[in-house]
């Protein structure tokens, strides 16, 4: 079982903040309190920028602890960090997550949690991205979807920055297989569903917004916690498929950047268009129980 408790993380981010620059320290203070969700506005990044006097580049760089405070690795107890720029200028932490007794395909990538932030706040592209580890294979080819992939630059530490295709060169993306748009595009797939279920129709909105232009399993996921929140969740597909983020997985990143136990999961609910080529329940069930075995699943196929 994972759990992720709020004093906890609280610790590790003022951990974190003893290794800031003083200035930044000083500087950014106020905004990491226990209503922190890993969201930089740009205005906020503009002002830290003027107290701290540090570059764009070297303000990012020093922030990635703080994202990596995020992260939930009991496997691994490797703690990647990693910063989105939305098309905004605000900003989106990410941090990878493991689960444990659950297989390891499972994992999110520190990349893909914070590109998933971004989404579920309702950004359409990521200007850059910023990671204390140079980027896998994988994340080199989930962000190749994204709708900025061409110009999407990559901040590491103690390099220049370069752009997503000088990490992935010769790429296999979208358009190879006659896909316009790509993830994080503004989409409505227009599913008909009608509920007076919070959660259902939490779930349901957020398949309206999926990325599945291959399989065409437009699903979503929504996650209540014992404390009434609700978290959702939508499936991001990716056109070599195996670096695919299920729904399921975009809610726990919405769940755990929001400084919740993923243990406290009380309830769940994933819809997804039958006229898919693949379904997410098996794995979702599954996945789920391990993670809060008393939750209940609540399931509909349209």
């Amino acid at each position: 079982m994972t759990t992720l408790h709020k004093d906890s993380l609280q610790q590790r981010l003022e951990e974190s903040m003893k290794t800031l620059p003083s200035a930044l320290q000083s500087a950014i203070a106020p905004l990491i309190n226990e209503q922190f969700t890993g969201v930089i506005a740009k205005e906020q990044f503009l002002s830290l920028l003027s107290q701290s006097e540090l570059s764009d580049k070297e303000l990012r760089l020093a922030l990635l602890p703080l994202a990596a405070a995020f992260s939930v690795a009991p496997i691994s107890n490797f703690y990647v960090g990693a910063i989105a720029r939305g098309v905004s200028g605000d900003l989106y932490f990410g941090a990878n997550m493991e689960f444990s007794n659950v297989q390891l395909g499972q994992t999110i990538h520190a990349e893909q949690s914070a590109i998933s932030h971004a989404w579920i706040h309702g950004e359409t592209g990521i200007l850059d991205i910023t990671i204390n580890f140079s980027p896998c294979g994988h994340c080199r080819q989930f962000m190749n979807e994204l709708t900025t992939a061409d110009s999407l630059m990559v901040q590491l530490p103690e390099r220049d920055e370069k752009s997503l295709q000088e990490y992935l060169p010769e790429s296999f993306g979208p358009k190879d297989l006659g896909i316009e748009g790509g993830l994080l595009a503004k989409v409505s797939h227009k599913l008909t569903f009608e509920s007076n279920s919070p959660l259902l129709i939490t779930a349901f909105e957020a398949a309206n917004r999926s990325h599945a232009p291959y399989s065409k399993n437009f699903s979503g996921v929504a996650l209540e916690m014992n404390n009434g929140n609700i978290y959702s969740g939508m499936y991001a597909e990716n056109a070599a498929f195996n670096p695919s983020l299920p729904p399921l997985q975009v809610a726990l990143v919405h769940a755990n950047m929001s400084r919740e136990a993923l243990s406290e999961i009380k309830k769940a609910a994933l819809i997804e268009d039958h006229k898919g080529a693949i379904s997410h329940l098996a794995i979702t069930t599954c996945t789920l129980k391990d993670l809060s075995p008393n939750m209940v699943l609540e399931y509909v196929s349209l």
